[in-house]
């Protein structure tokens, strides 16, 4: 059996007709920049978000380094960011001048270790980007309560927590939706995925609103009259028309995420030498990969390769180790907890149209290499 780690054929071949009905208009109305598609998709992204405002921008990376800039992560201010992510969250800093001070992660829920955060607090710390890593977000609440005791701002990762909810204040709140911007990402493996790159950027402040619709059009509010030094980052019409057609049926995504997340627990728990990271009692999860910790994970990968099983590895090295931030200083051993993880981590197959049998066999390949 053939099993890949993500297939967007499927998808398609189920909803072929309202796909290319969706790209067909685009194509005869000619709106292929910032059309109305995408106009709409704000609206409607916004709505299910419970966010006031939302901008549609050409990547999630993009909408990183569009809403650091507005937030000022840049010149030589500290940023607190995870050393166990994906790279964009941490470049967006350092693309404007900013500095990045990495964080190690929480070794049960994979996120960022807030108590980390707090002891590296500076003077010249100007912000925090939290990320939302694969099913569950960081803590918002201790978030709220660190930046709000020490004046920062928050900048929320949610590239990958499109649906996750964290409760602040005694209230359930959408990942994204909580510090002052909040980023998505639509790469086409997300929960909710385009057929290309595009991402979002949401905020319930009308000025970084319409400071956010400016930085994506050059820093342009009038055609050619330009307020700021912007960037050329938009929502492309053709995806949004796509996402909108997605957005119909994203809590059934979400809901057929879990369904097979539970299917692969049930399977995999109590295997000997395997842990599956637990979901803290704060947050609601949307299964946009599911995880497994083993030691030996190398060779566990190697069998997938000979039985035909997808996989991915989130993420072989943390950032700190990476060559293009040896300039910070950081060496192996200074975040231990984020060195070991990546080491045992891999990521199962796991989308909507996945099968059963599908999920069983990659479940039989785990339980016979484990004994």
């Amino acid at each position: 059996m053939h099993v890949p780690f993500y297939s967007s054929v499927r998808e398609y071949k189920t909803r072929s007709l309202e796909f290319d009905a969706a790209v067909r208009g685009v194509m005869e109305r000619g709106d292929f920049i910032l059309g109305s598609e995408v106009a709409e998709f704000e609206k409607e992204a916004a709505a299910w978000l419970g966010a006031k405002y939302a901008v549609g921008l050409a990547s999630g990376s993009d909408a990183l380094v569009l809403a650091s800039d507005i937030l000022g992560f840049k010149d030589g201010a500290e940023v607190l960011t995870p050393t166990f992510t994906f790279f964009a969250s941490t470049s967006c800093v350092v693309r404007l001048g900013g500095k990045p001070v990495l964080v190690d992660m929480d070794e049960e829920t994979l996120n960022m270790d807030l108590a980390d955060a707090e002891q590296k607090l500076t003077k010249k710390t100007a912000g925090i980007i939290p990320v939302h890593l694969f099913q569950q977000c960081t803590p918002l609440q201790q978030v709220m309560k660190l930046t709000k005791a020490h004046g920062l701002k928050v900048l929320e990762d949610a590239a990958e927590a499109w649906g996750m909810k964290s409760k602040v204040d005694g209230v359930w709140r959408m990942a994204g939706t909580v510090g002052e911007i909040g980023i998505y990402s639509f790469f086409p493996t997300k929960t909710l995925g385009a057929y290309g790159d595009a991402g979002l950027a949401v905020t319930d402040d009308e000025e970084l609103y319409k400071k956010l619709k400016s930085f994506r059009v050059h820093g342009s509010s009038v055609k050619y009259h330009h307020d700021y030094i912007g960037y050329n980052s938009r929502l492309d019409t053709m995806q949004a028309a796509i996402l909108r057609v997605k957005l119909k049926t994203t809590n059934d995504s979400i809901a057929t995420r879990a369904r097979h997340a539970d299917h692969y627990t049930q399977r995999l728990c109590g295997i000997p030498g395997l842990r599956i990271p637990p979901v803290s009692a704060d947050n609601k999860p949307v299964y946009y990969v599911y995880n497994i910790l083993l030691d030996g994970r190398d060779k566990l990968v190697e069998q997938f390769k000979d039985k035909g099983i997808g996989y991915s590895i989130y993420y072989p090295k943390p950032l700190h180790l990476q060559k293009c931030f040896s300039y910070l200083g950081w060496k192996e051993g200074d975040f231990p907890v984020a060195e070991s993880v990546a080491k045992r981590i891999i990521a199962l197959p796991i989308y909507p149209e996945i099968t059963d049998d599908e999920v069983d066999y990659v479940c039989d390949e785990i339980a016979a290499f484990c004994q």
